[in-house]
């Protein structure tokens, strides 16, 4: 017969599992709405499981410690399952967009040295294709919804990636140091020991989420999204959100080249695609049209803002440039007619201006070559002071 002693630490372990899986069922719904929450869902979740097994090491011969063994692993399992069914796509329960979604969650999740990734890879994209050839709209819009949902799931994954990437090499470089002072150095270490802890916690927070792979990995799979995006009419939601990844846009100017090299090839095939938005769209009232020019102008000069610094900064590469000469040349001319597209005066000025900047101060690059641009705005501002002043 076992003792009170061995009794008490198996009902208080029952006891906290319980509420703490009721507790943490509640607090996912929540997750959903906050990156915030979800990370601190995601702490919380991992000092439990620590703290559940120090409290199983207490006692480890009693067979009844099974109990606690199958609330750990059912934990496990219905935030392991739930991470799969938070990714589908709404308003489309169809198996065939389950099976998409499923393939393209493993393809972010394994590694491309595996050899079951090309074997995953390529059933997406005969599935894909597959939907398309039907020509049937319901299999069109399945790609259109998870494709959609694939390239934000993975933008959110490779921001989150680039950013303990940025994190891990500030440590490296010594950033933690608060202070050189002998007197406050235990503080230095202190602090450094703090941040190091939540970086490990960080990155339980990103494997949850299934960012695992590394953040160059990540932004080869959202070239070719993007791409794929395209192939199935829907390009202009993937030049909407990258033209709204300023955090990522900011990360990327002192990001490893390798990852810098990933994301300018994005950049690059986004702003072809923003610059031929609406060219092929079909009569619409002039309200909504103006309203679609609009847009797209807006979100035209949000893609030039924030990537133009990466181009001038990333467009050498490691060993070789970037992109070939056929490609920066056909890039400036896209650059250059989207500036010449922007027709407020302020939005031409924002750019070139910014371009200026970065071309001006980046010592390794002398593309992209925006002179002629940036002469034609200024005859043109010319001309608009001298109309003023006339």
């Amino acid at each position: 017969m076992e003792s009170s002693s061995s009794i008490t630490p198996l009902l208080f372990r029952n006891l906290i599992t319980s509420i703490f899986i009721l507790a943490e069922k509640s607090l996912f719904s929540l997750t959903q709405k906050s990156k915030a929450l979800e990370l601190i869902r995601c702490v919380l979740v991992s000092c439990f499981l620590f703290f559940l097994r120090l409290l199983l090491s207490l006692n480890p011969r009693s067979t009844k410690n099974e109990s606690s063994y199958s609330a750990y692993t059912q934990l496990l399992y219905d935030t392991s399952s739930r991470r799969g069914q938070e990714y589908m796509p709404a308003g489309d329960n169809s198996a065939i967009a389950r099976a998409l979604t499923q393939l393209l969650i493993i393809v972010n999740d394994i590694p491309v040295s595996s050899r079951k990734y090309q074997v995953v890879r390529s059933l997406a994209e005969s599935l894909i294709h597959d939907n398309q050839r039907e020509g049937v709209e319901a299999l069109r819009q399945v790609n259109r919804t998870v494709l959609s949902e694939a390239f934000s799931r993975n933008l959110s994954q490779l921001e989150a990636a680039a950013t303990l990437e940025h994190r891990q090499q500030q440590r490296n470089d010594g950033g933690g140091d608060i202070c050189g002072l002998d007197s406050v150095h235990w503080l230095s270490r202190v602090v450094r020991t703090v941040r190091s802890f939540a970086d490990v916690m960080w990155m339980k927070g990103v494997s949850s989420s299934g960012s695992k792979s590394s953040a160059e990995k990540l932004a080869a799979e959202l070239l070719w999204l993007a791409q794929t995006m395209a192939a199935c009419g829907l390009a202009q939601e993937a030049v909407r959100r990258w033209a709204s990844a300023s955090n990522l846009a900011r990360l990327s100017i002192a990001a490893e080249p390798r990852l810098q090299a990933s994301l300018l090839k994005i950049s690059a095939l986004l702003l072809k695609y923003a610059k031929d938005m609406g060219r092929d769209e079909g009569d619409d009232d002039d309200d909504d049209e103006s309203m679609k020019e609009r847009r797209q102008r807006k979100m035209q000069t949000e893609m030039l803002v924030l990537w133009i610094p990466l181009l001038c900064r990333a467009s050498n590469g490691t060993d070789v440039p970037v992109l070939s000469i056929g490609e920066r040349a056909e890039l400036e001319r896209v650059l250059e007619e989207a500036i010449e597209m922007l027709e407020e005066e302020e939005d031409q000025e924002r750019v070139l201006s910014l371009w200026l900047h970065h071309f001006t101060y980046c010592s390794s690059s002398d593309w992209p070559n925006l002179h002629a641009s940036y002469g034609r705005w200024c005859d043109a501002s010319r001309k608009l002071l001298l109309i003023h002043h006339s």
